[in-house]
């Protein structure tokens, strides 16, 4: 077991592309003047002839992107997700979707989480809108270890990615160095009978804390790790729904058309069972620290767990 290491996950995908350059040197760096943010510095000081500062034209930068995956490069363009995901909608859709190119879109900075960055920049809508995207693969990874291994998974995936990257430091969940990551299949971290909890990013950890309060009361939760959003894993949530009977979502991201939504669809086909959707309420965020937005929107392990308590007792 490795240690527990407590990072942001843009440091960690910083880190993780950089070590990836050596062994496959088709990938080139974007970022859109936020590289000390992003943290896609760390590829440019490796790697100066494969990084471009595109500047604050997001959406040229995902034109130079797509341009680039046609010529065999493996581009990833990194902005804030507000920018990356919401300014540059329009090219990743018709650009980089419609002829599925070979190109990764990296939103760092997503959900409240951002703090005193305040409501225009806590990008609350980026997984609903790339999930809208035909083709389009939407990771979350939930800490240092699964960031890492995600973003390699990413690299040798053959198509349009979105990666989710959070700017605070969260303590790893994933503590084995040979952690293996698969695009679209879930990790079940707890074991539970009662109900199950799907998380996903930053919600993973609040998720596990959650459960671990929930069993000094007697109650079992499961707690599974949706890393992959779209395509999610259909199997895992239908054996959710089958073996506990009720489902909860965490996400930091408003509950329309995150993973809730998602997780909602599959039941709703496949094993109709009740799921409580925790998340942003459907409204905008407001400044301050990054720990006190998570608890007032109700995205802590204390609201979690109150919540699931709730449902298993209803």
């Amino acid at each position: 077991m490795a240690e527990i290491v407590t990072k942001a996950t843009r440091e960690s995908f910083g880190e993780a592309i950089t070590e990836l350059a050596e062994k496959y040197p088709e990938i080139v760096v974007l970022d859109a003047d936020l590289a000390a943010a992003t943290k896609t510095e760390i590829f440019k000081k490796a790697y100066p002839n494969r990084f471009i500062d595109c500047g604050i034209a997001e959406c040229n930068m995902i034109g130079v992107a797509a341009g680039l995956a046609t010529c065999g490069k493996i581009p990833f363009a990194a902005s804030f997700a507000m920018f990356s995901a919401g300014r540059a909608f329009e090219q990743i859709r018709n650009s980089v979707g419609y002829p599925h190119l070979n190109v990764k879109i990296v939103g760092s900075h997503a959900g409240i989480s951002v703090g005193e960055d305040g409501a225009t920049h806590q990008c609350n809508e980026d997984i609903a809108l790339m999930r809208t995207i035909p083709g389009m693969v939407v990771l979350n990874p939930a800490d240092h270890y699964e960031m890492k291994a995600a973003v390699e998974a990413a690299v040798k995936y053959q198509g349009p990615v979105y990666i989710r990257l959070g700017r605070l430091a969260v303590a790893s969940v994933h503590n084995n160095d040979d952690y293996q990551f698969e695009i679209g299949k879930a990790i079940q971290l707890c074991e539970g009978t009662d109900a199950t909890v799907i998380a996903t990013g930053l919600m993973v950890g609040e998720a596990v804390k959650a459960a671990a309060a929930l069993k000094e009361k007697g109650i079992h939760v499961r707690v599974i790790d949706m890393h992959t959003v779209k395509p999610i894993d259909r199997e895992a949530v239908v054996r959710a729904a089958k073996e506990t009977g009720k489902l909860i979502t965490v996400e930091e991201h408003n509950i329309v058309g995150g993973l809730g939504e998602a997780v909602c669809s599959v039941v709703c086909e496949e094993y109709p069972v009740p799921v409580t959707r925790i998340g942003v309420e459907d409204c905008y965020g407001h400044s301050g620290p990054a720990k006190d937005l998570l608890k007032e929107f109700g995205l802590s392990a204390e609201h979690i767990a109150g919540v699931a308590e709730k449902v298993v007792r209803a």
